[in-house]
């Protein structure tokens, strides 16, 4: 198993240029203890991300850590430009030197589709299209496109990825619509939520890149080829009191934060949208799977126990969220990287 980071860069309680810093330097730790690689989101106009701009940050991690992979978990293609997104992924694989990772997706939030004057029931639609001129893109040195959202005539494409044929794909989804499509194109993939709906999810895309026959670009540090991820809330402690400190409040800031603009709308049934068990308190998100925390061992005999369960090959942490502090979080990151991480490895 491969162990990646997940990270919103949410609003820490300090200064922005500080949290950067931090960020910046928990990342190289991240690097340095054999992370596998490090998404970003993107959302815009809420607390939840202060990245919203993804490719400016990827930009600075590209120069400050060496071996680790990097990209967005997701881009919000109905947001952008598809001849942008083109040149933007060539310029970050380059600046990374092969190490961009592509997630993509329509977007979960229909304010922040609002916000853009995008129709949150138009987005799927919208999200194809883009994501079929953008593979074209990136594999032409001129582009002709005619999409129902999207046309292009013999545009010239002189950027070119560093990878070819360009950086891998990924889908991040809690619905088995999401975890179908995803499976169908041949993405890599990884899923969120309880653990019961993880599975759903798991087997959905399974069963859609079974009838496939293979993932799109393989990757042979996975078992089968294709990346099939479970993200989880992960706080390791020299005790599970000490785990539950760190964790209860950061949990709770990040929850304000997830349903911060729902919240400023009034508008209690966003969450249930997401398939997700925000609003419960930090015991129901352990007990429901989605936060694995206490000492190593204990992480470890969960993390296992998930697994074996849903039939993973890639874990995706999140480390550093809400109001933690870098001091926290880097421990958490040691104990977790050293204690836990070697058996992972294994399995």
């Amino acid at each position: 198993m491969q162990v990646g980071l997940f990270d919103h860069v949410e609003h820490g309680e300090r200064p922005l240029s500080l949290l950067f810093d931090e960020r910046l330097k928990f990342a190289e730790a991240a690097d340095a203890a054999g992370i596998y690689c490090l998404h970003i989101a993107e959302h815009h106009a809420t607390p939840l991300n202060m990245v919203p701009v993804p490719g400016v940050y990827l930009g600075a991690l590209a120069r400050t850590t060496k071996r680790m992979r990097l990209g967005p978990l997701v881009y919000l293609l109905p947001l952008s430009s598809p001849l942008r997104m083109i040149e933007e992924v060539c310029m970050l694989d380059h600046l990374s030197h092969g190490r961009l990772e592509v997630g993509v997706g329509r977007g979960v939030s229909p304010y922040e589709l609002g916000f853009h004057k995008v129709a949150h029931d138009d987005s799927r639609d919208i999200f194809v299209d883009a994501f079929n001129c953008i593979s074209a893109g990136l594999t032409t040195g001129s582009l002709t496109y005619r999409g129902k959202h999207f046309a292009y005539e013999n545009v010239p494409i002189a950027l070119r990825p560093l990878q070819q044929p360009h950086p891998p794909f990924w889908y991040a989804s809690s619905s088995a619509i999401g975890a179908t499509w995803a499976g169908a194109q041949g993405l890599h993939f990884v899923t969120l939520g309880p653990t019961r709906s993880a599975k759903a999810s798991i087997d959905a895309y399974r069963d859609a890149l079974a009838k496939r026959g293979a993932p799109a670009q393989p990757k042979p540090e996975f078992a089968g080829g294709a990346v099939i991820g479970l993200s989880r809330y992960i706080f390791v402690a020299e005790s599970d009191a000490d785990a539950r400190r760190i964790a209860a409040p950061a949990l709770a800031a990040h929850v304000a934060h997830v349903k911060w603009l729902a919240t400023r709308h009034g508008d209690t049934g966003l969450t249930s949208r997401l398939n997700l068990s925000f609003g419960a308190s930090y015991e129901d998100a352990v007990a429901d799977g989605t936060v694995i925390a206490g000492t190593p061992e204990q992480v470890l005999i969960e993390i296992e126990r998930q697994a074996g369960m849903l039939g993973i090959n890639y874990l995706l942490s999140y480390l550093f969220l809400g109001n933690m502090t870098l001091a926290d979080a880097l421990r958490s990151l040691d104990l977790f990287s050293t204690e836990v991480m070697p058996h992972l490895a294994k399995l």
